[in-house]
């Protein structure tokens, strides 16, 4: 059964880290606002809001939520956390307990929640990657989310789009997340998904 929304336009959130929060260039020039300028001149009219902050790690996302949506009343919750948690070590079991919180909270308040795949740099070993990059298609499949795959692949295979980190997206990265992401959540958005998971059909 859909939850009855009152509001003029959808909202889509981005619950992010420094992916998708646009990491040292303006905000503007990140792909959630060239996703929302994109969308604004669509009959959809989906208004794409960004939640994301540069260096957020799951426990921190999940604990921004709550007034996120209290506040913006998203129809759907894009869920890109758990990068730096990866980085930095963390256990497994530990960031897919803070995900899965994540998505219980957005369900609970009548949203959808769209979980991304997360992939770890080859450098960080191939046990805990593999451990790490296992945790999202298990919590897609568990809780019956849908599972988007890791934009940063495609852009990895275009060094000029890569900062000098070589772990973020540069500005000229940013209209190709933006229209990658776009073709990726349409078909998601238009194909409604009850709130227990199961899709129609």
């Amino acid at each position: 059964m859909f939850s009855v929304r009152a509001i003029a336009a959808d909202t889509l959130l981005i619950l992010g880290d420094s992916l998708s929060a646009g990491y040292r260039m303006p905000a503007e020039r990140a792909w959630p606002s060239l996703l929302n300028d994109q969308w604004r001149a669509t009959p959809e009219g989906v208004n794409v809001v960004n939640g994301s902050i540069s260096g957020d790690t799951a426990t921190q996302g999940l604990a921004r939520l709550p007034a996120l949506l209290k506040l913006h009343k998203p129809r759907w919750v894009v869920i890109e956390l758990g990068g730096n948690d990866g980085l930095r070590g963390f256990p497994p079991p530990a960031i897919a307990q803070d995900l899965a919180q994540a998505i219980a909270q957005i369900r609970q308040a009548g949203a959808q929640p769209l979980l991304m795949q997360i992939m770890l740099p080859a450098n960080y070993g191939r046990r805990y990657t593999e451990s790490f990059s296992a945790i999202y298609p298990a919590l897609a499949q568990q809780y019956r989310v849908p599972l988007l795959p890791f934009f940063m692949e495609q852009v990895y295979l275009n060094p000029q789009w890569m900062q000098d980190d070589a772990i973020h997206p540069n500005a000229d990265a940013q209209p190709f997340i933006a229209q990658w992401m776009s073709t990726r959540l349409l078909p998601l958005l238009k194909h409604e998904i009850p709130a227990n998971g199961a899709k129609n059909g």
